[in-house]
């Protein structure tokens, strides 16, 4: 009589070797336009209003392939979990750790703590702006280069209540510290894959480049 099949007879879960073109463009993209935001832009600037708006549009678009993308780039592949994050984060201390077809648990909740601080960075950017696209940013800049001020005079007649400027004073304060946040939480990232990377003895960086082309 043949012996009963166990669950330890099962393959183990591979982790994607390569991450779709979606999942890779928003990433980076998102990276790109933080970096460029916190180190090379002026706050306000046609080019930094630009970035804010291409992170948005790239985090929608992530958002959205959470729902209709491939299996492991679909939100339900890599659910919030706390407890299975610090069981994670004890496997990695002890050098054995769980494969997965997605996100591991502690990366999920990077994820999502990065998505959340992002779209507070974005919300309170567009609040700050009054949700101006970077060309009526360009053509009020350009209008008050040539002497024209009644755009200024505009936003200073919109602002002139205390409680507005207080709303502006509290936006002003949140957009900072949550743009801070994103740079920690990327710092955190970058640490978090290189432990893992050296825990599986395989390199994370590949699947969001080009992957594992020899697969």
């Amino acid at each position: 009589m043949a012996a009963p099949r166990t669950p330890a007879a099962t393959a183990p879960i591979a982790p994607p070797s390569l991450w779709d073109p979606v999942v890779r463009l928003t990433h980076w993209g998102i990276a790109v336009a933080i970096l460029c935001n916190a180190l090379l832009t002026k706050g306000g600037g046609v080019t930094h209003v630009y970035l804010g708006w291409l992170a948005m549009t790239l985090l929608l678009m992530r958002l959205v392939w959470g729902v209709l993308g491939p299996i492991e780039a679909r939100f339900s592949a890599f659910p919030p979990n706390p407890v299975a994050a610090l069981r994670h984060m004890g496997q990695l201390l002890s050098g054995r750790v769980d494969h997965y077809p997605s996100h591991n648990p502690a990366g999920a909740l990077m994820v999502y703590a990065f998505w959340v601080t992002l779209a507070t960075v974005i919300a309170t950017g567009l609040y700050l702006t009054g949700g101006a696209t970077p060309m009526q940013v360009a053509a009020d800049q350009a209008a008050v280069a040539s002497g024209d001020w009644s755009a200024l005079i505009k936003e200073s007649d919109g602002e002139s209540s205390d409680e507005d400027k207080g709303l502006r004073h509290t936006a002003e304060e949140v957009h900072d510290v949550a743009a801070n946040l994103l740079l920690f939480l990327a710092a955190l990232h970058v640490a978090g894959v290189f432990v893992e990377s050296r825990a599986m003895r395989r390199n994370l960086v590949k699947p969001m480049v080009l992957g594992d082309r020899r697969k």
